[in-house]
């Protein structure tokens, strides 16, 4: 399988490409704060464009747990004007991470390629219609709840085959909207309504999900489910973590890593796909 953005060629299976994170929030669990002016958001963009990054997401609105939501207006006037200038510095293929259609569909306006729905497109009816319009790759990604809730809702009988099932069930209503299959990307939402043990398990049986035989995007960015395990509470701490478990994520079928630290985890990747 290939996709094609602007000048890149996505060929699936050849390497681990690189996300990298571009949050402008102020909120954010690890980086709010950090990129959340234009000019701060640009030059953290030409960064990890400069280290060998192949997508950069920004996103507009923080899905930490227990995360406020923020207006459809707040959002757009965060992310729209870095698409826009990002967009004249570079042809960097760029997913806006929303839950929005109309913010989905004002960013791929103003420059971006890919939606990348961490609801896996349940919390907007419209969001998969206006995707297929648009006629942009999706990330849909597993979840339950949303992020104010979803650390309650961590009670599976068996969190790999209910996080397969959801994904299944999102791909056919994509599909069904008009979503070329080619275009789908699944993602099976690491610390997303998962403790600690639950997330471990995806990532130690991800291979599990290569059975739906699509690209998958696997975000493990220093996030909490490696805090027991280093004792450590800062997240930007969480590096060398973050470089072992997107080492386990590779081995075990990734296609695309979503990052705060693209130059130490492109190492990590050629190495890993050497």
């Amino acid at each position: 399988m290939v996709l094609k953005i602007r000048d890149r060629i996505f060929n699936w299976g050849e390497r681990t490409y690189l996300m990298g994170i571009l949050n402008v929030t102020p909120d954010s669990f690890s980086d709010g704060g950090e990129f959340n002016t234009v000019e701060t958001a640009l030059s953290q963009a030409e960064e990890m464009i400069a280290n060998g990054v192949d997508i950069i997401d920004i996103g507009g609105e923080s899905t930490r747990p227990n995360a406020e939501a923020v207006t459809v207006e707040s959002e757009l006037q965060r992310v729209i004007p870095v698409i826009e200038r990002l967009r004249k510095l570079s042809q960097i293929p760029i997913s806006i991470d929303t839950t929005k259609a109309i913010v989905a569909q004002k960013a791929i306006a103003a420059g971006a390629d890919i939606v990348n729905d961490i609801s896996g497109a349940t919390f907007d009816s419209q969001m998969l219609s206006t995707v297929a319009k648009l006629d942009v790759p999706i990330i849909l990604m597993h979840i339950r709840g949303n992020p104010k809730t979803m650390q309650s809702l961590t009670d599976y009988q068996d969190v790999v085959q209910e996080v397969k099932e959801f994904l299944i069930a999102q791909i056919e209503k994509a599909i069904a909207a008009g979503i070329e299959r080619d275009k789908i990307i699944i993602d099976p939402g690491i610390g997303f309504a998962k403790k600690a043990a639950q997330s471990l398990e995806l990532l130690q049986r991800l291979h599990e999900l290569q059975a739906l035989d699509l690209p998958m995007l696997v975000g493990v960015s220093r996030k909490s489910f490696m805090r027991p395990i280093l004792q450590q509470d800062n997240a930007t701490k969480r590096i060398w973590g973050t470089a072992a478990a997107c080492y386990g994520a590779i081995a075990r079928g990734a296609d695309i890593l979503r990052v705060h630290d693209v130059a130490q985890m492109y190492d990590v990747c050629r190495v890993a796909d050497a």
